[in-house]
């Protein structure tokens, strides 16, 4: 369940290059507009070992995947 793990996405700097759709399809998808955005249905993105990968793979560093924070 909850791993205490947090993705952001950045719709301020995304560009739509789709890197972390390529990279990790089960948790990124893009929205109707061409942004990043995650999967609704995956329950715990961070469970995914290629999350971590799609953040490195967007080319303006629009994903963080950091620790929680509350």
């Amino acid at each position: 369940m909850d791993t205490g793990t947090r993705i952001a996405i950045d719709r301020d700097v995304c560009i739509g290059a789709g890197q972390c759709a390529l990279a990790a399809p089960a948790v990124f998808t893009q929205d109707d507009e061409g942004y990043s955005t995650l999967r609704p249905a995956h329950e715990d993105p961070t469970a995914d070992p290629m999350t971590r990968e799609a953040a490195r793979a967007c080319p303006v560093g629009a994903i963080t995947v950091a620790p929680r924070d509350d």
